[in-house]
């Protein structure tokens, strides 16, 4: 992949990357301390880092036509995610901060014509706004929850905004609405059980004469907005993503939107029986389902403190600090912190769940998720895995677990251009029927269609990337491991962990595409990141290789911090691609020889 210029997008041209180039290590200390030279050249950055463009210029154009023009709006998809925020930001905000709270509801215009053809989109906006004093209140909420809209649905609906088709809400009721609106599922013919209605007959609306014909708005969309999207292969879309969470979707059976036999979803999830399409839930984001995921087990299961176990990633420690009761964390995932936690559980104490990751990032560390699973029976305990860096096709941490959480934006799309998440219920825990009674209203659906029919797309050949990732990683792994400028290489297969990560993969799994490297000097790390002729920024699971000073991005503010437990400041993190492997490998001896050379 040719070099990239600074703050240009990742991949190159494309209006809804998800990484942005930051192709020297001068260049993300700047982005860390906000430097304009990089700040300002940035065309797009990591969607929950970096508010897209689109969805300025929209919150902007709101501001503005409303008479608000000074104040600072971010953009969520539902009424109830926007009071969300707003209980949030009360409860950490000054007096004066809170006061200036409001929120606005676009809706469809009813007396628009036009309106009719776009009610199967839901194109709906809620919108927080405050005084400017409160905008880093707004943008926690907005990072850690992963709970604001996708550019591409900021784009469309600022269009029907500029159109007139969406306008604020001024009707009485306008805070009013249903904890889970029904999705509309378009004519008749594709009128089937989405996953929250499995198991119920399908009915149709005795109001289905207002659905307008489906070539009518497929035109009508196209027309208007440049796009052939059919809403009507949206809940199909949802349907083929789940199965190959499932690992259930054969490739005769692309884009059905006929149930799946019971049958077939056991003998394909390796050893988890009664997994249905239904135990699958989608979000906008991998992050939106860790939270969720804390959610519903407040929901189901009361007010108690969660472990984190493992270090984390940034948002998920956050999440858990900061929403409910708090957490206690324990930073190496080792066998002593198992018996720390033991001991706590063995005097009395009690918690909602254990959130981990598997492997954590960035060391790749896996726990001990047999020994957990243990503990967890024992001591009435949820398990949280987040599983996005071993991937579905590699391991199968189900069986340890009664949530599976994992980012769809990384290598199951791979493209690096469209967001997700999943959240899988463990249909054998105990906490199954009270997780599925919080989702039957506690779950929105805000999963922007366009973005489902770029995942299902993006994900069609999710299995077989994997296997050349799995291979490129371990060639490079290889390089690094015999070179004399490494002090240490951090990978699933090598590891201490190694063991737990042998009791979860799967038959014919591989060890993932991630990476990471601790260079003796801090020179040597520098001259090799500025020379490494790969894609440079943040985010991972790319089909293009994809190295980033990772704990510099993640943890700028708490280096030290990180350092207790492992974690170096300039380690380097390699998200490995697709390409051919004797070319990758290449490049990485390359980089290595400038860092000997260069860094003496």
């Amino acid at each position: 992949m040719p070099a990239f210029n600074l703050g240009e997008s990742i991949p190159p041209h494309t209006e809804h990357a998800v990484s942005v180039s930051l192709p020297t290590w001068r260049a993300n200390v700047g982005y860390e301390e906000g430097e304009d030279w990089v700040v300002g050249s940035m065309t797009t950055g990591y969607p929950r880092f970096f508010i897209h463009r689109s969805i300025q210029a929209f919150a902007k154009d709101i501001l503005e036509k409303t008479g608000r023009k000074g104040l600072v709006a971010f953009l969520f998809p539902t009424r109830q995610v926007a009071a969300r925020c707003v209980s949030f930001v009360k409860l950490r905000a000054p007096p004066a901060i809170v006061s200036s709270l409001e929120v606005l509801h676009l809706v469809l215009d009813p007396a628009n014509p036009q309106s009719k053809a776009l009610r199967g989109l839901s194109p709906s906006i809620s919108v927080v706004i405050c005084s400017p004093e409160g905008f880093s209140f707004l943008k926690q909420y907005w990072q850690h929850t992963g709970d604001g809209v996708s550019s591409r649905r900021a784009e469309f609906c600022h269009s029907l905004f500029k159109d007139g088709l969406l306008r604020v809400d001024e009707s009485p009721k306008n805070t009013a609405a249903p904890m889970s609106p029904k999705p509309c599922r378009g004519p008749k013919r594709y009128q089937r059980g989405s996953s929250l209605d499995a198991g119920k007959p399908s009915t149709t609306s005795q109001t289905s004469t207002t659905v307008p014909d489906r070539e009518e708005t497929l035109q009508f969309l196209e027309e208007r907005f440049g796009r052939n999207l059919d809403v009507s292969f949206v809940e199909p879309a949802k349907s083929a993503i789940k199965r190959r969470i499932a690992g259930a979707l054969r490739s005769d059976r692309e884009l059905t939107a006929s149930p799946v036999p019971e049958k077939e979803m056991e003998s394909n999830t390796r050893g988890v029986v009664n997994l249905r399409e239904d135990d699958i839930y989608l979000f906008p984001a991998g992050m939106n389902a860790i939270f969720n995921a804390h959610r519903a087990l407040l929901g189901a299961r009361g007010g108690l403190k969660s472990v984190n176990f493992g270090f984390p990633y940034v948002d998920t420690l956050k999440i858990l600090e900061k929403f409910g009761p708090g957490c206690v964390f324990y930073g190496n995932a080792s066998e002593a912190d198992l018996d720390h936690l033991e001991a706590r559980l063995k005097a009395g104490e009690r918690f909602l769940g254990l959130f981990c990751e598997f492997p954590g990032n960035p060391l790749l560390t896996c726990p001990n998720l047999a020994r957990i699973r243990e503990m967890a029976d024992k001591y009435d305990f949820a398990v949280v895995v987040d599983e996005t860096i071993g991937t579905f096709a590699n391991i199968n941490v189900l069986p340890f677990a009664d949530i599976v959480v994992s980012s769809l934006t990384k290598i199951f799309s791979g493209d690096c251009n469209v967001m997700g998440g999943s959240a899988i219920f463990n249909p054998n825990s105990r906490y199954y029927s009270a997780l599925k009674d919080f989702a039957r209203t506690g779950y929105e659906d805000t999963y922007w269609p366009e973005d489902v029919m770029f995942m299902e797309r993006n994900s069609r050949d999710f299995a077989s990337r994997i296997e050349r990732i799995n291979a490129n990683a371990e060639a490079i792994c290889d390089v690094f491991r015999e070179n004399k400028l490494i002090k240490a290489v951090f990978y699933p297969r090598d590891n201490e962990s190694s063991a737990n990560y042998e009791a979860c993969k799967v038959p014919g799994g591989g060890y993932g595409g991630l990476i990471s490297v601790v260079f003796h000097r801090k020179e040597q790390a520098v001259a090799f990141y500025d020379a490494v002729d790969t894609a440079k920024g943040p985010s991972l699971g790319t089909n293009f290789t994809l190295t980033s000073p990772y704990v510099l991005l993640a943890h700028y503010q708490e280096l030290e911090w990180a350092s207790q437990f492992g974690v170096d400041p300039d380690l380097i993190r390699i998200s490995v691609g697709l390409e051919d492997t004797a070319d990758i490998v290449k490049v990485f001896q390359a980089a290595l020889h400038v860092a000997e050379h260069g860094s003496q």
